[in-house]
């Protein structure tokens, strides 16, 4: 059953697949009025199940609408037609059609009514955003691919085993919240958190979104980790671990954050931190922390696009990436370093800026719950998010000492882009009410009280304060953090070469043996036949399909062994 409904997602992702036959104008048009309009399809889809078939002895629901559905479907949709907006000078032909399979998989995602079609859509998304990756054409990003799309396949894996795990388990495929009462619910919950960016994998985001294009990397920020807040505000809202997982994520990403010297990498240890504070909201669990959590979620995808956007276009237009080598740009890309500085002030969550009226929502929620401590950790990361990305990105990127650089704004395009993102920042700062509307639960909060104001204002300030006063200690250089990912690009590498050449003497050598060994049976049978005269009859089916097995096998163990 369809009830004639089209799903906006598989419209997003046909309509990538035909954007690279379009040339000129045309194409450029298309990189914007498709996501538009599939922003539009998504407001068509109505509450409960749109699409339901049968799948093997299960109601599959791959298209089924309510408000915290739409309220995700609509901000990656957005975010496609910014994203696309701001790459319209991309060279790339392969990275916006990429990066739309990527954003209609994770539309699907968000509309999907059952476990089996969030799995299939989970993957496409991995592969979309892989070639995203890839598709700027660097060693680096060739590497990096490779190590992003070995996570996320283990991820999806365990995702695999988890919902098969259910299915067997309840027999039922419906996408519903779960608790952690078996092997399999605790499978899917690392599935997503390996998406979230969770600990201990938590590297894989700042290995991989720093390689990208200096567009390649505003996409890749916006649907992979936000996706996974959204199945788990789905899927375990209220799971007290999340509390400490969100709050683990929060400062790791501080830390890192402040002691990187690449403007990319900062930012992506900033994603880290964000969602951070999201996870902790989903594990707070009360309908203040969820609409919190999705609210945040909303924001902070226009905020992080905003400041990746800037980023972007230094990185662009400079070509460089190291805070040490930048500074004193804001004299000849002044547009760029004011939507840069209000992209910093809403992750700030500055007054009358969208994180201002969205990050309050959980830390509120974690004071009505008396959780004084989450309460307590929250404030005080969000001081450290004033310190790395609130001042520290753009300090050093455009105001800091005079680099000597000269370089001219961005394409109309990316200024464009970077306008409306600034404009959407302001906007739902000030004016909070519709995103309001369109969260999952009825809004009971006021973010412009006198007390909430000034609160936030003196923390923001005596940030400020410790920022500047600790500034010789907080100048970069050219080092190399150390982080997790040490593990799987160097130590597993070193192992497998100190192990691997044994061994691959030893299969080798097996190889070798079997080969010798079904080439002397297979004579053997030959001279066999030939003496007892059985060329000369008619061989079965069977006999005949066996031969054609024995030759294969053998071809296949010459030619690719």
């Amino acid at each position: 059953m369809t009830d004639g409904m089209i799903h906006p997602g598989l419209v997003l992702i046909v309509g990538a697949l035909l954007l690279p036959f379009l040339r000129g104008v045309l194409r450029s048009v298309a990189v914007v009025a498709l996501p538009l309009l599939v922003l539009a399809l998504v407001w068509q889809v109505p509450d409960g199940p749109a699409w339901q078939l049968r799948f093997l002895d299960y109601t599959i629901t791959p298209l089924q609408g309510d408000k915290l559905s739409r309220l995700f479907a609509t901000i990656f949709a957005l975010m496609a037609a910014g994203g696309g907006l701001f790459a319209m000078s991309q060279k790339s032909r392969i990275e916006v059609p990429a990066a739309f399979v990527y954003a209609g998989s994770a539309i699907g995602v968000a509309l999907a009514g059952d476990l089996v079609t969030v799995f299939a859509f989970w993957e496409l998304m991995a592969v979309g955003s892989t070639l995203v990756l890839w598709s700027h054409g660097t060693e680096a990003s060739y590497r990096a691919a490779r190590r992003y799309l070995m996570i996320h396949l283990m991820g999806g894996v365990v995702l695999f085993a988890g919902v098969t795990g259910h299915i067997v388990d309840t027999g039922d495929v419906a996408f519903t919240r779960m608790a952690l009462d078996s092997p399999a619910h605790w499978l899917i919950l690392i599935g997503f958190l390996v998406n979230a960016g969770a600990p201990p994998l938590s590297a894989w985001l700042s290995d991989a979104y720093p390689e990208a294009s200096w567009s390649g990397t505003v996409f890749l920020s916006a649907f992979t980790t936000k996706t996974a807040v959204y199945v788990l505000i789905r899927g375990f809202p209220g799971t007290e671990l999340l509390i400490w997982v969100g709050l683990f994520m929060v400062f790791y990403g501080i830390i890192y954050a402040l002691l990187e010297n690449d403007l990319r990498r900062i930012l992506a240890y900033s994603i880290i931190n964000q969602v951070g504070f999201m996870i902790a909201g989903i594990g707070i669990g009360t309908e203040m922390a969820l609409n919190g959590a999705a609210a945040h979620a909303f924001a902070h995808i226009i905020y992080k696009a905003l400041l990746l956007m800037s980023a972007g276009s230094v990185v662009l237009m400079t070509g460089k990436r190291k805070c040490s080598e930048l500074g004193g740009l804001f004299h000849t890309m002044p547009l760029t370093a004011a939507c840069g500085t209000i992209g910093a002030l809403a992750i700030s969550a500055f007054p009358l800026t969208s994180g201002f009226i969205s990050k309050s929502m959980v830390s509120q929620a974690a004071l009505d719950g008396h959780l004084l401590w989450v309460w307590l950790l929250l404030t005080a990361a969000s001081a450290g998010v004033f310190l790395h990305a609130g001042i520290k990105f753009p300090w050093f990127v455009f105001f800091q000492k005079d680099s000597g650089l000269r370089p001219a704004e961005p394409p109309v395009s990316m200024r464009w882009a970077m306008v409306v993102f600034s404009f959407l920042c302001i906007a739902l700062g000030v004016w909070p009410e519709p995103l309001y509307a369109l969260l999952p639960y009825t809004v009971n909060f006021v973010p412009y009280t006198g007390a909430h104001v000034v609160t936030q204002l003196q923390l923001l300030l005596f940030s400020g304060l410790a920022f500047f006063v600790l500034l010789p200690y907080l100048k970069r250089t050219l080092t190399i953090t150390l982080d997790t990912d040490w593990v799987w690009r160097t130590l597993l590498p070193a192992l497998f070469i100190k192990a691997g050449t044994p061994l691959g003497k030893l299969w080798n050598m097996l190889i070798h043996s079997a080969y010798v060994l079904i080439m002397e049976s297979a004579a053997l049978v030959l001279y066999q036949h030939r003496q007892e005269g059985r060329f000369a009859r008619t061989w079965s089916t069977r006999s005949m399909a066996l031969w054609v097995l024995v030759l294969l096998l053998g071809f296949l163990i010459l030619y690719y062994v």
